[in-house]
């Protein structure tokens, strides 16, 4: 009833979710509204369709999923407003139950997400009443092409803050998301199945990963982030379950870790198959972190395995500042090896002058200006 004057109200191009019955009051469910609204964006053909979400209002929304294809080439989304979880997970209402997330959109191409807006999970309910499966992500973008996301405050999620799962072309940045370091699993992105994605300039504190790149996954770049407090920027873990996992062209290129469990992290199961390579951490800063640098190719050693994914061509570089554990460099690997690992211009410190040491087994590569030494690079 609302769409056709909505359409006409906004120039054919705006799409107020207001218009279509709105509330954006913190309490009412606007869920409806929302997919209405989303309806008419998707499918008219003007060029440059943007879902308008005004500033000033909190909207509440229970799990829901954007579909295309769009009939648009662009697709915007404009978040100026608050978009709110449900109070509690008993309040979560899923529908076919699909509860991997709470806001998703698929097969979206050119799809443009910013705003100043805030998107709250409000996953203090999840964290430790459920378990890690049962968690939703706040945001997932699926298979899209060519998108672009920026601008917006990601709070408390109950999991991942936002997943890019099977997408060609994505630009990430701006972005702040901040959990508590406490809260299990809410990595701040996670990609996985994905190809030529780039993040930058974006603040994450959370409590696990800062960006987690997962099998199927190549030539990501991530540039100019603050990571803190979480686990680091790690590729990985692959290979869990005996799976078959590959990930290759990465490049992670100043980045500041500040109280993280993790900094520069590559993690593989044993039993698992395939590859990590062509990996490039460089130009990083470390203040007060436990494991600096780290690649662990046993990650459960409690494995009886033969098997496990290949690690090769990494590169650590220009790597400096404090490490709050002895172990400030730690090449774990399993006995095929990693190979052509190479470390260059390494100059990690103990906090408050601490004495750190650095342990390898199964490595093959080279060391220069690394301190601490590396045994095995030597």
């Amino acid at each position: 009833m609302c769409s056709i004057f909505a359409n006409r109200n906004h120039g054919g191009q705006d799409f107020d979710v207001v218009s279509y019955g709105a509330k954006g009051d913190g309490n009412t469910d606007d869920s409806n509204a929302f997919l209405k609204a989303w309806e008419d964006v998707c499918g008219t053909s003007e060029s440059n369709a943007t879902l308008i979400i005004p500033q000033n209002k909190t909207f509440m929304l229970q799990p829901m999923k954007f579909e295309g294809p769009c009939k648009s080439e662009t697709i915007n989304v404009q978040i100026m407003g608050t978009l709110i979880a449900p109070k509690n997970k008993k309040s979560w209402k899923w529908d076919n139950n699909d509860s991997e997330s709470w806001i998703a959109f698929s097969h979206v191409n050119g799809l443009v997400i910013s705003g100043e807006g805030t998107i709250d999970g409000q996953g203090s309910s999840w964290w430790n009443n459920t378990g890690e499966g049962d968690r939703p992500t706040a945001l997932r973008i699926i298979g899209c092409e060519n998108i672009t996301l920026s601008g917006l405050r990601h709070i408390n999620s109950p999991r991942n803050h936002l997943s890019i799962t099977s997408c060609t072309g994505a630009l990430i940045f701006n972005l702040s998301m901040t959990a508590p370091e406490d809260s299990p699993n809410t990595d701040g992105i996670d990609i996985s199945s994905s190809t030529h994605i780039v993040i930058q300039q974006s603040v994450i504190s959370t409590g696990d990963d800062c960006v987690a790149i997962n099998s199927g996954s190549q030539f990501i770049n991530i540039t100019d982030v603050y990571c803190g407090p979480g686990h680091g920027i790690s590729v990985g873990s692959l290979g869990k379950g005996k799976s078959y996992a590959t990930v290759e062209d990465v490049y992670v290129r100043n980045i500041t870790f500040t109280g993280t469990t993790n900094g520069a992290r590559i993690k593989t199961w044993i039993g698992g198959s395939g590859y990590a390579r062509k990996i490039t951490y460089e130009d990083i800063k470390l203040f007060g972190v436990k494991n600096p640098l780290i690649i662990d190719q046993q990650y459960d050693p409690y494995l009886a395995e033969n098997k496990a994914v290949k690690v090769s061509n990494v590169t650590f570089r220009n790597i400096q500042g404090t490490a709050k554990d002895e172990k400030a460099i730690v090449l774990s690997c399993d006995h095929i090896g990693c190979t052509n690992i190479v470390l260059e211009n390494i100059k990690i410190t103990g906090l408050d002058g601490k004495k750190i040491s650095a342990s390898c087994q199964y490595v093959e590569g080279s060391s220069s200006a690394c301190i601490p030494n590396v045994p095995c690079l030597s």
